[in-house]
Formats: C-alpha cells, structure tokens, sequence
C-alpha cells in the first residue's frame, strides 16, 4: 500500500512515515499544498494523509481540487483546528476523514485501514437516497424539493448515512466518524441525534435495526 503524507511539520512528518513504514507501508512525504496536490496527481496512491494549515495551499483547497477534478483517492485530514465547523469545512470539501491533533496513532491506523477497506468509490456532486438530496458544496438539504434546515452535527450524521444508503451503521461507527475522536461521547449521543433527524427527514427514513445500528431508508415510503 502506497500512503502519501502532507506534512509541513518536519518532526511529525518524519514520525509518521517512520510509523507508517513500519506497518508494512510505503510513505512518501510533501511538505506544501502544491506539492501534496501535484504528488496526489501522479502518484498511485492508495490514500492520503493531508494537514490542513500547509504552505501555498490549504488542505481544504487540496482536496477540493482533486475531487473537482473527479480524483477519488481516499483523504484523512489531520489539523490542530478542532471546532465542529472545521471538521464540517474538511468533511464538506471532499475529505473521507478528519482527525484533530494531537491525535492517538493508534486511532489513526485504526481511522486509515478503514480507509483503505473501502477503497476510492466515485462520488457524485450531490448525494440522492429516495427523495432526499445533500449538496455538500451548498451544504443544502431537500427533501422532495423542499429545503430541511439542520444543525452541523444533524447535517454530518446525515451526510454519512446517505453515503451508506440502505446499509446497517452502527453506533459505534456513527460515533468514530461523525464525532469527534478527542472527546469521550456517551453512546446515547447517537440516539438523541437521530431522533432529532427523523424529526427533519421523516420517521420512516432512518430505520432502526435492533442491537445492531440504523440504516437509512432508499425508496421514500408512502406515508413519511
């Protein structure tokens, strides 16, 4: 598996790849935004690892030019920035995962291999399951063309079942990505969230499947 790092921290740079190459790993590192892009290009990379506050270009800009070019290389963003809007900012531009500093390795081999088991789908410009549509460019939800007002997390829990249309998610999976790794969330959070989305997209579309998750509805039942 080739991994490339976008890293301007020389020291954390020089961490990872030696960490990365000793799970077996082949790293190459970019220390700048145009050079992190023009790596990610050429290269046959399997995923990237990418700063967001990078010399000449941002993270964000980055991965949001690779994916406006259609290039679907699977990216975990890394940054100091922890606020939920930055996380949404990251996730919304194109990134498969954020992870804020200072992070657990652990966790972040954990977050890569899963990762690298999905691989590099094609992604459309605008998300559809049934009568729902997420744009994450105008972050804008419709239901049967008329506009839901959600709040960042309910947007984010959203966002991440309509990549997943009609698979079981559990809540350990929805609390890994849709919240944030640094902070300890009561198991519960999940369940208060998604009461609150059904509210917004109709009972019927998140369906519970008992002891194992949620899973979000394809087809827009008769009566939502």
């Amino acid at each position: 598996m080739r991994l490339l790092v976008v890293e301007d921290e020389t020291r954390l740079a020089a961490s990872l790849r030696r960490g990365l190459q000793a799970e077996g790993f082949v790293v190459d590192v970019a220390s700048t935004g145009p050079g992190g892009l023009d790596a990610a290009r050429h290269g046959d990379y399997d995923a990237m690892i990418l700063d967001v506050m990078l010399p000449g270009l941002s993270g964000y800009e980055v991965v949001r030019r690779l994916r406006a070019e259609e290039r679907w290389l699977p990216v975990l963003m890394l940054s100091a920035k922890d606020g939920e809007y930055d996380q949404a900012d990251g996730l919304d531009c194109g990134a498969d995962d954020y992870l804020t500093k200072p992070f657990s390795y652990v966790v972040l081999l954990a977050r890569l291999r899963a990762l690298l088991r999905r691989g590099a789908p094609e992604r459309p410009a605008v998300l559809a399951v049934g009568d729902l549509r997420l744009d994450p460019a105008r972050r804008r939800v419709t239901r049967a063309d008329a506009e839901v007002a959600l709040t960042t997390r309910e947007y984010a829990l959203l966002d991440y079942l309509m990549r997943r249309p009609g698979e079981v998610v559990s809540k350990t999976e929805l609390l890994d990505h849709v919240w944030d790794a640094s902070v300890e969330t009561a198991p519960n959070a999940v369940e208060v969230y998604v009461g609150y989305l059904r509210r917004k997209i109709g009972r019927d579309r998140l369906e519970t499947v008992r002891g194992a998750g949620y899973r979000l509805a394809t087809w827009p039942p008769p009566h939502a």
